[in-house]
């Protein structure tokens, strides 16, 4: 679906055209066009392939999409393939955006992403002195937009992890917390297989050999993989902390364990000692000491009872009851 086309030049908009006079703009000094689609269909990207020249393998790719983050250079134009992370519900929901670049294009299309770009363009033409710039901009803007977004959901990941932190030595059922925190490590993957690639993306931007369309953009790029730099050593601070919360998770699941067994091993010992004298004097033999004395039941009920006691004090002071 075709959701903008419009022609700048000089870093102003000259206004929104239709896809069909497209080809009048591309030859004009200084011009070019930004083409934003949504979920774009064979058609529409044969459609944009015709006007704009754009590479085969490039627009196989974008047909395909689940493609892994990256940047192809195809003669003098770029193809960029990022990944949108957002939360929907309490899942994350992860897009793809692929980009081609020009020297007097930007098709950028958009897919399975609830958020659009709109605000990217409105923020571009809001500064014409970088709008000059050209494409390459265009391309640092929506990169940009897309890593400024993981920021939040890196804030609802930490948020998460602290909730649980807090239900496991709340005494919460130990197989649920052992849930949500492998479900918050899969989310930490998705994140970092969208952020960690782009890094390196980003990284061939601003250092080494840059690409035509990206000269003067250079310090932009620079700021995005900086951006990124914080964003992955966040996630992989994140996720050694919930290797940590599953470890303490299963030493709180043994420590309780070692606590029943001793609770058990203590209440089987208060049972055996009557169980024992009791089972002395059940052998029916007729020699047996105090077995014909008046005293003989209370002295065996009473030493019954105060070895107990004093088993019970002594298990109570171990701390095993």
């Amino acid at each position: 679906m075709l959701i903008n086309c419009a022609a700048y030049q000089d870093g102003r908009k000259l206004a929104d055209i239709g896809k069909h006079d497209i080809h009048s703009y591309l030859n004009r000094p200084g011009c070019f066009v930004w083409v934003a689609l949504k979920d774009a269909t064979p058609e529409e990207l044969s459609e944009m392939q015709q006007e704009f020249g754009l590479h085969e393998l490039a627009v196989e790719d974008a047909s395909h999409g689940h493609q892994r983050p990256k940047l192809e250079e195809y003669g003098n134009s770029l193809f960029a393939v990022v990944r949108t992370v957002e939360y929907v519900g309490e899942e994350l929901n992860v897009g793809e955006v692929h980009i081609f670049v020009g020297r007097n294009y930007v098709l950028s299309t958009r897919n399975r992403t609830r958020e659009g770009f709109a605000s990217v363009r409105e923020r571009c033409e809001r500064e014409p002195q970088l709008l000059k710039l050209g494409a390459g901009f265009v391309l640092y803007a929506l990169i940009d937009t897309v890593v400024d977004r993981y920021f939040p959901v890196l804030e609802d990941l930490e948020d998460d992890l602290e909730r649980v932190e807090r239900r496991i030595f709340s005494g919460a059922p130990a197989r649920e917390n052992i849930e949500q925190l492998y479900a918050l490590k899969q989310k930490l993957m998705e994140l970092k297989h969208a952020a960690g690639p782009l890094q390196e993306t980003a990284g061939k931007l601003y250092g080494g050999r840059v690409p035509e369309v990206c000269l003067g953009t250079q310090d932009y790029f620079r700021d995005v993989y900086d951006h990124l730099l914080r964003i992955n050593q966040s996630i992989d601070s994140l996720r050694e902390m919930v290797t940590t919360a599953i470890s303490v998770n299963l030493s709180l699941i043994t420590l309780g364990e070692n606590q029943t067994t001793k609770q058990l091993a203590a209440y089987a010992a208060l049972v055996a000692v009557p169980t024992m004298i009791a089972g002395v004097y059940g052998m029916n033999f007729d020699y047996m000491p105090e077995i014909k004395w008046v005293w003989g039941y209370p002295f065996a009920v009473g030493l019954m009872v105060v070895i107990d006691v004093y088993l019970f004090a002594r298990f109570r002071k171990a701390g095993w009851l």
